[in-house]
C-alpha cells in the first residue's frame, strides 16, 4: 500500500490549516477557531500516521517495533475528542468552557493510559496493517486497543447525537454543517465497531482481520471527509458563497464584454488583467472595462431606440427589469455598430468640446442612468439571447444618435 490517498488527504487538510493560520494568530483567543484548526490538523495527522509507509518509517527511526500504533491511536483519540469539543463550543451556553475542560481532561487521561499500556505490554513483531487483531490476546496491548476504540466510539456517538439533535433547532448553513458532521461521526462509529468486532472475533478464535484491514480504513477516511466538510460548511460557507457569486457574475457578464470588445481594444479602454486573479478581482476588472466602454459610447446611445424596445418588451413580457435590459442591449449594440463604422463620437472622453461629466453613464450630461451590477448581468443575458449584433433589435428607420 503506497498511502498516496492518506498523504493527499493530509495535504489538503493541512493546507486548509495553513490558509487559516493568519486568522489563528490574530484571533488566538477564539475557542471555535482554535478547535476548528485543531480538528483539521489532527484529522490530517491521523491520515499521515495511518499510512503504511509512515508506520514503517516511525518504527524504523524510533527503533521500537509498532510505536506507530499508539501514536496513531493517540491522534485518532485526540481528533475525535476535539470534534466533540467543537460541538460544545458551537452550541455555547453558560458552562461551555467547563464542559470543554472536562472533556479534554478525560481524553488526556485516555492518551496517558494508552501510552502506559503500550509501555507495559510486549509487541515485538511489527504489524503495519493488522496490529489490532494480531495483538488482541496480548496482555496490556489488548487493553490499550480496547481502550482507544471505546474512547473513540464514545466520542463519535456523542458527537453524532449532539450534532443531529441540534440540527433540528437551527437552519441554513449551520444545519447543513451539523447534519454532514453528524453523518460523518455515524460513519466514524462504524470504524470503531468493525475494529471491535474483529478483536472480539479474535478472542473467540476466529480470524476476521479483514474487517480491520479493509473495511475500517475506508470508513475512517469517509468519516474524516464528512466530518471536516461539516465543520467547514458553516465556517467557510460565507466566503465560498461570495467566491461562487463573484465567479458566476463574471461568467454571466461575458456576452456584454464580447459585444464591447472592439471598442475596448480600439480605444485602449481595458485595464490590464489582474494577476493573480481571484473571482472578485476578475469581476471588478470586467465591470470596470464594461463601464469604460459604456462611458465612451454614451454620446451614441439613442433614447428613442431605448424607449421603443423597452415599451415593446414590457408589453410582451410585463417584466420591467427585462424590458430595461432589452432596451440597453439594443442601444449598446447599435452604438457599437455605429462606432465600428468610423463615425465620430461627440461628447466622448477627451473629445473637443465634450461636456463636463459626459463619457460616463449616470454622470452629469449623461443620457442614461448608470446600470448597476445586477443590471449589467441582465443586459448581458439579453445580448446572449438576441445575439451579439444589434441589427434585428433596431427598429426600421432608426439610427444611433451621433451617426452620420
Amino acid at each position: 500500500m503506497s498511502g498516496l490517498i492518506n498523504y493527499a488527504s493530509c495535504g489538503l487538510l493541512w493546507l486548509g490549516v495553513t490558509v487559516r493560520a493568519p486568522d489563528l494568530v490574530r484571533h488566538w483567543r477564539d475557542p471555535i477557531l482554535r478547535a476548528v484548526c485543531a480538528v483539521m490538523a489532527l484529522a490530517g495527522l491521523c491520515f499521515v500516521l495511518g499510512a503504511p509507509p509512515t508506520v514503517g518509517a516511525v518504527n524504523r527511526v524510533s527503533g521500537i517495533p509498532n510505536l506507530a500504533a499508539p501514536l496513531t491511536y493517540a491522534a485518532i483519540t485526540a481528533y475525535s475528542a476535539m470534534s466533540l469539543v467543537l460541538i460544545v463550543f458551537w452550541k455555547g451556553g453558560p458552562d461551555v468552557r467547563r464542559v470543554a475542560r472536562v472533556l479534554m481532561g478525560g481524553y488526556c487521561a485516555v492518551l496517558v493510559l494508552v501510552a502506559a499500556l503500550f509501555a507495559l505490554g510486549d509487541a515485538p513483531v511489527e504489524r503495519r496493517t493488522d496490529f489490532d487483531t494480531y495483538y488482541a490476546l496480548t496482555p496490556f496491548i489488548a487493553e490499550m486497543i480496547v481502550l482507544y476504540l471505546l474512547a473513540h466510539l464514545t466520542a463519535v456517538v456523542t458527537t453524532a447525537l449532539w450534532s443531529l439533535r441540534w440540527a433540528r433547532a437551527v437552519h441554513g448553513r449551520l444545519r447543513t454543517g451539523l447534519l454532514t458532521m453528524g453523518a460523518g461521526t455515524v460513519v466514524g462509529a462504524g470504524y470503531s465497531v468493525t475494529k471491535l468486532t474483529a478483536v472480539v472475533a479474535r478472542w473467540c478464535g476466529s480470524d476476521w482481520s479483514a474487517l480491520g484491514t479493509q473495511v475500517s480504513p475506508g470508513l475512517a477516511g469517509l468519516s474524516a471527509v464528512l466530518t471536516v466538510t461539516g465543520i467547514l460548511i458553516p465556517w467557510a460557507g460565507p466566503g465560498l458563497t461570495s467566491w461562487l457569486g463573484s465567479w458566476r457574475a463574471y461568467v454571466r457578464l461575458a456576452p456584454l464584454e464580447r459585444e464591447l470588445d472592439g471598442v475596448l481594444a480600439r480605444r485602449s479602454l481595458r485595464l490590464p488583467r489582474p494577476r493573480p486573479s481571484s473571482p472578485a478581482a476578475l469581476l471588478m476588472w470586467r465591470q470596470t472595462s464594461i463601464h469604460n466602454a459604456l462611458g465612451y459610447l454614451d454620446a451614441l446611445f439613442d433614447p428613442e431606440l431605448y424607449d421603443h424596445v423597452h415599451e415593446a418588451t414590457l408589453r410582451t413580457t410585463g417584466d420591467r427589469e427585462r424590458a430595461e435590459a432589452a432596451g440597453w442591449a439594443a442601444v449598446i449594440a447599435a452604438a457599437v455598430r455605429t462606432e465600428r463604422g468610423g463615425h465620430p463620437v461627440p461628447g466622448a472622453p477627451g473629445a473637443p468640446g465634450s461636456p463636463q461629466g459626459a463619457g460616463r453613464p449616470g454622470g452629469a450630461g449623461s443620457r442614461f442612468p448608470a446600470p448597476d451590477a445586477s443590471a449589467l448581468v441582465r443586459i448581458a443575458e439579453a445580448l446572449s439571447v438576441s445575439g451579439p449584433r444589434a441589427d434585428s433589435s433596431v427598429r426600421p428607420g432608426s439610427t444611433a444618435r451621433g451617426a452620420v
